[in-house]
């Protein structure tokens, strides 16, 4: 993590929260085990952020501080969600942490969601802020604010239970749309890429909430109908049903680059036959960054 330094609380907080924002997710999503959570758990922290910068005084380190009001928001989340574990191991001892390959560490930042889960909150949380975000030891002693032995002992235990989860074979449960969910998902998608948004118009409820995330929300069959047009204007998508992280989703993929990933995907929620909710992160994209979808 490059650490600007400020001495003033007077630094500009919303170009520092756009400069930050895909960091501080893959943080969140690999913390809270879920790309979709870890963007609400984000958004969560923002919100804190904005609030205490106006009564924080000087902030000599605004990055190392906003990590930790994200640590600590997406510590919150995973205490409501009854998954808390001791924050600091039972020891703290003095070693020497070990320097990975390049290859292990790509490795590391590749692992899944899923696996990340598994890892006792100190581990995962020292494991993802060295070897994913490439922060210091400082960096994360200041952001778990916890002694350097416990950060290092953390980060040695975490990278050795990867290297024993990584020789385990995948139990992860196969996944399927439900034959309603793919009925109606289809049916969206295809009235979608053939822009047939009057079509689409006609299956959104009056009251149909949209969150374009991070960019703005809408609400009533009015107001999101402009959304529809916005997208008429371009040519840069094609939607596919599917499912993220288990989710019915919308997964959007680039014509113009036909070898490549998702580039980001859509949820809907329904209620009585008709989209009741719209979630689109065209404007958020690093919120795929790890997700695990199928077509």
């Amino acid at each position: 993590m490059t650490v600007v330094p400020e001495t003033s609380a007077a630094f500009d907080i919303d170009r520092l929260l756009a400069a930050m924002r895909p960091k501080l997710h893959r943080y969140c999503a690999r913390m809270v085990g879920s790309v979709i959570d870890g963007e609400d758990v984000l958004q969560d922290a923002l919100i804190k952020a904005v609030e205490a910068q106006a009564i924080a005084g000087a902030i000599g380190n605004p990055e190392g501080w906003l990590f930790r009001i994200t640590h600590n928001t997406a510590l919150d989340f995973l205490r409501r969600r009854n998954r808390e574990q001791a924050l600091r191991g039972p020891a703290e001892i003095d070693m020497i942490v070990d320097q990975l390959d390049a290859v292990e560490s790509r490795q590391i930042a590749a692992t899944s969601l899923r696996t990340f889960m598994r890892l006792p909150v100190a581990q995962r949380s020292s494991v993802i802020l060295m070897d994913v975000l490439g922060c210091s030891l400082k960096e994360i002693c200041d952001v778990m604010e916890c002694s350097l032995p416990a950060a290092k002992a953390a980060l040695h235990r975490g990278r050795a239970q990867l290297r024993e989860m990584a020789d385990e074979p995948d139990d992860a449960p196969q996944q399927r749309l439900s034959d309603v969910d793919r009925a109606r998902l289809s049916a969206y998608v295809a009235h979608f890429n053939a822009r047939d948004f009057d079509a689409i118009r006609a299956m959104i409820s009056d009251d149909v909430r949209l969150d374009l995330v991070n960019k703005t929300r809408m609400r009533g069959k009015a107001e999101v109908s402009r959304y529809f047009g916005n997208y008429a204007k371009v040519s840069d998508w094609h939607l596919v049903p599917g499912l993220v992280e288990g989710r019915p989703a919308i997964l959007v993929f680039d014509p113009g680059e036909c070898d490549s990933g998702p580039k980001y995907f859509m949820l809907l929620d329904w209620s009585a036959g008709q989209v009741a909710t719209i979630r689109d992160f065209r404007h958020a994209r690093y919120v795929i960054d790890g997700a695990e979808y199928l077509i």
